[in-house]
């Protein structure tokens, strides 16, 4: 059964909206106009050929490696395009991990020089990296650099795109790069293609995005598709919540137990008749609460420092 949505244009961000754009060789012009946004002017590439997407290690005990997107241009260079919707552990390893095996399909029978055609790892993140979290930058290219930040190896690069740090409007859009991470972004909050986007190319995307021209089946896949996305995002969001809901009430915690350090600091004080040494404070502040609490009631039968050091052994 097919439920109508109500938005006109279906998310790139899903793994359905992504390869239909991206990944199918009717619309392969699109993959292309969106990767000569990332390639400097004199290594633009004109054409491209779609590779299996799933390549294996050189034994059957090898890990395999599963791509969004591979694809090899008209020049021999490699690119691998990949959506990652969440945070994941290894994530920089996993991108050398996958970007090896374009460079070891390479090799040749026979006598060979080792000479390697470039290699592109290609992310799309709709994340951001926890230690650029509070830079504007959003783009990241990086590559293989000596002790002197001289580039080392040419042909091997990884381009990673912070999607959530992209904030530009419709009206603040100026490099075609722009556009694409717009749409990125934003496309099913569209209900017509806008004056900034109206070009021969988005015009095309629009065209193919629309959810009104897909067939039954096809809807099925994009809903589906849109289903594990939304449940993706509600999962991330709860775990965000429960993370400073928990943060929260250990800062609470923390904030009672400083409280507590200091009353009884003042208690025994005044108790004991005299300051407490460095070494006695240093050993209070790492009490737990419960600890504490038991020591506000201890410290009424202390009649010298010997008796809160007693009581302090005895704790452990």
């Amino acid at each position: 059964m097919v439920f109508s949505l109500r938005e006109r244009y279906i998310s790139l961000l899903t793994d359905f909206g992504f390869k239909r754009v991206f990944g199918t060789e009717p619309n392969k012009h699109l993959l292309l106009d969106f990767l000569n946004t990332l390639l400097p002017q004199h290594h633009q590439i004109r054409d491209l050929t779609f590779k299996n997407s799933e390549k294996l290690g050189n034994t059957a005990i090898d890990r395999k490696a599963i791509f969004d997107i591979y694809c090899e241009a008209q020049n021999g260079d490699r690119f691998i395009v990949e959506i990652q919707k969440a945070k994941q552990n290894f994530f920089i390893d996993r991108s050398v991990f996958y970007a090896s095996f374009p460079i070891q399909e390479q090799a040749e029978k026979g006598e060979w020089n080792y000479e390697l055609t470039p290699v592109y790892m290609v992310g799309i993140l709709d994340f951001v990296f926890s230690d650029h979290k509070h830079e504007e930058k959003f783009l990241h290219v990086v590559e293989l650099k000596d002790q002197d930040c001289r580039v080392f190896y040419e042909k091997l690069k990884f381009i990673y795109i912070e999607l959530p740090k992209f904030k530009k409007t419709l009206e603040q859009l100026e490099s075609h790069f722009d556009k694409w991470l717009f749409l990125l972004r934003h496309l099913t909050e569209l209900d017509a293609p806008p004056p900034p986007l109206q070009e021969e190319v988005f015009d095309e995307l629009f065209e193919v995005t629309e959810i009104a021209n897909f067939s039954p089946d096809e809807q099925r896949g994009y809903q589906s598709s849109l289903k594990a996305y939304r449940d993706w995002y509600a999962i991330e969001m709860t775990a965000r919540e429960e993370a400073m809901k928990q943060g929260r009430e250990e800062g609470r915690e923390e904030g009672r137990e400083v409280e507590a350090i200091a009353l009884i600091t003042r208690q025994l004080t005044r108790r004991l008749r005299q300051e407490l040494s460095e070494e006695t404070r240093s050993r209070l502040s790492v009490l737990p609460l419960p600890i504490l609490e038991d020591l506000s009631e201890a410290l009424l039968d202390f009649t010298t420092l010997a008796d809160l050091d007693a009581w302090l052994e005895v704790q452990g």
